[in-house]
């Protein structure tokens, strides 16, 4: 009972504070002057007062229009126009969108074809063959014949001078007589929209493409008069045989200007612009012959020639001359072509006269000498391919050999084809051990460890002796075992930093890695081994000397532009590589490549099956690799080794490509008995008649790679005769310096080395297979 007392206290309490509350709230809203009920009237009128004057201004709005309201076929003629508008414009928009890339694209500069067009010249300055397009346009409009613009008109657009860059009513004949034939037998556009797709377009057929096509087209018309846009067509329709414009064209096919061309050779021209690789005379003369009576046909249509004027060029079609050199040294051409692209890269040069480095004697030889080994024996052996590279031993290719016939295959084997080398390998590993502690006379085991399954077997089967030996005998007898040894001892991941430093690509870590079970392009190859004969100098392969443009200009001189070559071995261990790899020709499995004039260093290598046979060899002055198999990678016959087939190749090849006894020695051994007899009878002679000795020494050097006078000779008539065609004044000869005899040119300095050539992206076929055991 005592607790009721105070619960009525606190709800006493309670009411008290809820009633203070209230009345502060509505006595603190009374104080402030907030009418919410006048807020609220205000609001309300305020909204009845906005829609009354809608209401009103749409009825003003409706009673105004309805004096132009439309009945009857006006209403229809104005709802269609107000359409047709809409469409119009919405179409102009989208147009415009899918045509701005093009617009943005739009260069002036383009207008050049960005495409190559070199001259090759050995290292005298004899022309040895070209590369790229032929392009010309140096013959201006006033110059082309009447019969060749008459017969471009007439096939690929009559209405040329009449329409705006496009012909609308061009293009609707071709539409209807293609649904017609119910397939494409004309086209509908103009040249004005040739011209735009050949200098900014693909040539994929899409709506998009056509509507970019269409705009260019009017942009082309509204920048250039008809005539210029009439020239940049003739001159930059791609007509056939690497040929751009008519004036080259006329170069390839008739071998004379197109100033000289007669009505049936225009014709033949001509018929090229619809599809130059179907109606090209050299690929397809029945084609061809066919095309060019269309085009005839088609000037008596358009009313420039009569039948009677056309007769003659009917009975007296255009004959063509054969443009290929049958002696053209095509594999070592494909190979420079490729180093001018990269060191032309950039510059905006295109036309280009590129000096080489290639011996045409000993190309000759190395061709003759692979076409004999595969007629006389491929066949027997199962052999129908082969690749050789021959290099100074600073690294400049002097011949290349990339197949057994360039006519049938143009794939370069010699640059391209990445192929097993097999135990010629072992001279990355060899030099790897040399680096980390290894001497030639270091003592060791035939035997090695296991790399998970795999566990390395010599030729033959066996796992090791387990017989002692100094390395130099093991790389002699091309021991599989110690091999791996060393690549697991000093370290894979150090072989494969040695064949990246000597420029050797695409090497993976693997157990078997050793062995060489991942291919490699013979052409990387010799750039290893040459770097040995260089003293551990760079000697990356190149094939260029210098590069001149079309106004005469020095565009890439190896002299003045590439660096001194890097030491990138020690010459201790390039010695150390010569000696073992001498051993390899006197003592072990490569003594078929010796030479009885010179000393000979070089490696032996067969891939499994065997697949790949291989030699890779030097003397003092040049490096050389053998690599024979087959582009499908069948294995030959059984049995055959690198020793057997590659070595003896290699020696016939060098036999005769050393022209004179004057070898210097290479780095690490002694000169050879015939050499020191030489060098005696050369220094007896300049005593006795030092005329005689410097005649003799200088017969007896190879071409010289830095510029001789006739060279220097050479260059200046080409670049003359380009300055000439292109209507270029001679600029004035530069004053002697003084102190310094007139004609004389600056000072030479030191032959630097450039990289190699890395870019190998193709591969022959069945690369890569991984590696059995390999064998010498």
């Amino acid at each position: 009972m005592p607790a009721a007392p105070a619960l009525v206290v606190v709800r006493s309490h309670q009411n008290i504070g809820a009633d203070t509350l209230s009345d502060w709230f509505f006595k603190r809203g009374r104080r402030e002057g907030i009418d919410w009920m006048a807020l609220d009237s205000k609001l309300d009128s305020s909204f009845s007062e906005f829609w009354s004057r809608c209401k009103d201004l749409w009825d003003a709005g409706s009673s105004f229009f309805a004096r132009f309201k439309l009945t009857g076929w006006r209403r229809l003629l104005n709802e269609g126009a107000s359409e047709a508008f809409s469409l119009t414009v919405g179409g102009m928009f989208v147009l415009y969108a899918l045509a701005l890339p093009a617009f943005l694209d739009f260069d002036e500069g383009r207008f050049l074809t960005g495409k190559y067009s070199v001259k090759f010249l050995d290292a005298a300055g004899n022309e040895i063959g070209q590369r790229g397009i032929l392009h010309n346009d140096a013959v201006p409009l006033e110059e082309i014949p009447d019969a060749v613009i008459k017969a471009t008109l007439a096939t690929e657009d009559r209405r040329f001078f009449e329409h705006f860059g496009i012909d609308v009513l061009g293009t609707a004949r071709a539409l209807v007589e293609n649904l017609r034939a119910n397939y494409v037998v004309q086209g509908g556009s103009s040249l004005s929209q040739q011209l735009a797709k050949n200098l900014f377009l693909s040539s994929e057929r899409s709506l998009d493409r056509k509507i970019k096509e269409a705009f260019l087209a009017l942009l082309l018309e509204t920048r250039f008069t008809k005539r210029e846009i009439l020239k940049l067509y003739l001159d930059r329709a791609y007509l056939g045989g690497g040929a751009f414009g008519v004036e080259a064209a006329s170069q390839f096919y008739f071998g004379k200007s197109v100033r000289e061309v007669n009505l049936a050779e225009a014709a033949l021209l001509a018929g090229l612009y619809k599809a130059p690789t179907t109606y090209a005379p050299h690929v397809n003369l029945p084609a061809s012959r066919a095309r060019t009576n269309v085009v005839l046909d088609n000037l008596v249509e358009a009313g420039f020639y009569t039948p009677a004027q056309v007769l003659e060029a009917r009975l007296h079609p255009a004959q063509i001359v054969e443009t290929r050199a049958t002696t053209s040294p095509d594999w070592f051409l494909d190979y420079a072509f490729e180093e001018v692209q990269r060191l032309a890269e950039g510059k905006n040069q295109y036309v280009l006269t590129a000096r080489t480095t290639i011996d045409l004697t000993m190309q000759k030889q190395a061709d003759e000498a692979m076409i004999t080994f595969l007629k006389q024996k491929g066949r027997g052996l199962r052999i129908n391919s082969g690749a050789l590279v021959a290099l100074e031993t600073d690294g400049a290719v002097r011949a290349l050999v990339g197949g057994p016939d360039y006519g049938e295959s143009q794939f370069n084997r010699a640059t391209h084809a990445r192929r097993q080398p097999g135990s010629s390998f072992k001279i990355y590993v060899y030099a790897a051990a040399l680096e980390n502690g290894y001497t030639p006379t270091t003592v060791v085991r035939d035997s090695s460890r296991s790399c998970g399954r795999w566990h390395p077997q010599n030729y033959g089967g066996s796992h090791g002796s387990g017989a002692r030996m100094p390395l130099w005998m093991a790389l002699a007898k091309s021991l599989n075992t110690v091999a791996a040894e060393l690549s697991f001892a000093v370290g894979r991941e150090k072989v494969i930093e040695m064949t990246q430093r000597l420029g050797i690509t695409g090497i993976r870590k693997s157990c078997s890695m050793a062995l060489g079970d991942y291919g490699i392009p013979p052409i990387e190859h010799a750039g290893g081994v040459a770097t040995f004969a260089n003293g551990g100098k760079d000697a990356r392969p190149y094939a260029i000397l210098d590069l001149v443009n079309s106004r005469g200009e020095l565009v890439y001189s190896r002299e003045r532009d590439e660096p001194e070559p890097a030491q990138l071995v020690s010459t201790k261990v390039a010695e150390g590589m010569m000696q073992m790899m001498q051993k390899v020709v006197t003592d072990g499995t490569a003594q078929r490549a010796a030479l009885d004039f010179t000393n000979v260093v070089g490696k032996t290598g067969t891939s499994s099956g065997p697949k790949d046979v291989w030699f890779v060899g030097a003397t003092g002055k040049y490096v050389g690799v053998v690599w024979l198999g087959n582009d499908d990678n069948r294995p030959m016959a059984h049995g055959n080794t690198g020793g057997q087939l590659a070595a003896p190749l290699w020696q016939s090849f060098m036999s005769v490509a050393h022209r004179d006894m004057n070898i210097p020695t290479l780095p690490g051994l002694q000169p050879h008995p015939v050499q020191v007899a030489e060098q005696q009878r050369i220094a007896q002679l300049k005593l006795t008649n030092p005329a005689a000795a410097a005649a003799e020494l200088g017969a007896s050097k190879p071409q010289s790679l830095t510029m001789t006078e006739p060279a220097r000779e050479a260059v200046k008539r080409i670049t003359s005769a380009l300055r000439k065609a292109a209507g270029v004044a001679e600029p004035p000869p530069a004053p002697p310096t003084p102190g310094e005899p007139p004609g004389d040119g600056p000072p030479r300095g030191n032959r630097a080395e450039s990289p190699s050539h890395r870019t190998f992206a193709s591969e022959a076929s069945g690369r890569d297979a991984r590696a059995a055991p390999a064998v010498p």
